[in-house]
C-alpha cells in the first residue's frame, strides 16, 4: 500500500486533529468493541491512518478512518469522553 502524500496528510490532520469522534456500529467488525464510545483522534500518521485515543490507556490507528469513523457533535455525547481516564497526558497523575 503506498504512503499518501504528504500534503494530503497535512490536510487530514489539520481536519481531525483532536476532534471527538465514535466508530460507526456495523461498519468493521475489528473495531465492533469500540461501538458505543467517545474517542479523540490525537493526530494522523503519516500512514495515512488516524490515531485515536479511547479513554482506555492506549491509542489505536486505524486505516480508511473517514470511512469509519464520525464526529460526535451532540453535547451529551462529547461529554462521555473523559481526557483525564488514559495515560496520554502531557502531565499524568502519579500512577501507581
Amino acid at each position: 500500500m503506498p504512503f499518501p502524500a504528504k500534503a494530503a496528510v497535512d490536510d487530514l490532520k489539520r481536519t481531525w486533529t483532536d476532534k471527538l469522534v465514535r466508530v460507526k456500529p456495523g461498519v468493521r467488525p475489528d473495531l465492533a468493541r469500540f461501538e458505543g464510545r467517545v474517542g479523540r483522534v490525537v493526530t494522523v500518521n503519516y500512514g495515512g491512518r488516524a490515531v485515536v485515543d479511547f479513554a482506555d490507556g492506549a491509542w489505536y490507528d486505524v486505516a480508511d478512518f473517514a470511512a469509519v469513523l464520525e464526529v460526535v457533535t451532540d453535547e451529551a455525547e462529547v461529554k462521555k469522553y473523559d481526557p483525564s481516564a488514559n495515560s496520554a497526558q502531557k502531565l499524568p497523575g502519579r500512577q501507581g
